[in-house]
């Protein structure tokens, strides 16, 4: 019986190590690479003027291409099975708005197809993303940026806060309007108010 067990195969390590949650990898690489992709194009109408943003130099393109890089890699990197939607412990930023993070990971893992299908969908934007910046075309960017802010907001509204509506129908009638032109810009419903 010693020699059986001792002539078993051993079962080969495994080729990767989960080291962060979604919620790190979200914080660390999806939204900061997002952000900088979005910001990179914009038009601010001021009492001073029109201001115009875009990408000039080698090195804004070069810039570009790395959170594009990140945010490609990221959407694999979300695929990977046994990854944990958060640490033990860790609590909704928005509870009421956002679900749990055991719900979240609930919800991925009870239908992994759509999980992948959403992570694909990320990657897909950002390739969008990739042709504009090769082509070194900044409207191609704002164009690819409203992609990506679909394939994110399809995910989010999914898992992440898929019963939004019902908890602002339940809002009291005197808060504040979640109205865009009421909340400090740059500030999400919640943080707004």
């Amino acid at each position: 019986m010693l020699l059986a067990v001792a002539c078993a195969p051993r079962q080969p390590a495994p080729e990767y190590r989960l080291t962060a949650t979604i919620k790190d990898l979200m914080e660390s690489l999806v939204d900061p690479s997002s952000d900088y992709l979005w910001e990179s194009v914009s038009t601010d109408v001021t009492a001073k003027g029109t201001i115009t943003k875009t990408p000039h130099t080698d090195q804004d393109w070069a810039n570009l291409r790395h959170s594009t890089v990140a945010l490609m890699e990221a959407s694999n990197l979300l695929q990977m099975p046994g990854r944990r939607v958060a640490q033990p412990g860790e609590k909704s930023a928005n509870p009421g708005i956002e679900e749990t993070p055991e719900a979240i990971e609930s919800l991925i893992n009870t239908d992994r197809a759509s999980w992948i299908k959403h992570a694909h969908g990320l990657y897909d934007a950002a390739a969008v993303m990739m042709k504009a910046i090769e082509e070194k075309n900044a409207d191609g960017v704002s164009d690819a940026g409203e992609i990506l802010d679909k394939a994110c907001e399809s995910c989010h509204t999914q898992y992440w806060y898929p019963h939004q509506f019902e908890y602002l129908q339940k809002a009291p009638k005197t808060a504040p309007s979640m109205a865009p032109g009421n909340r400090a810009p740059g500030k999400s419903v919640t943080e707004g108010q």
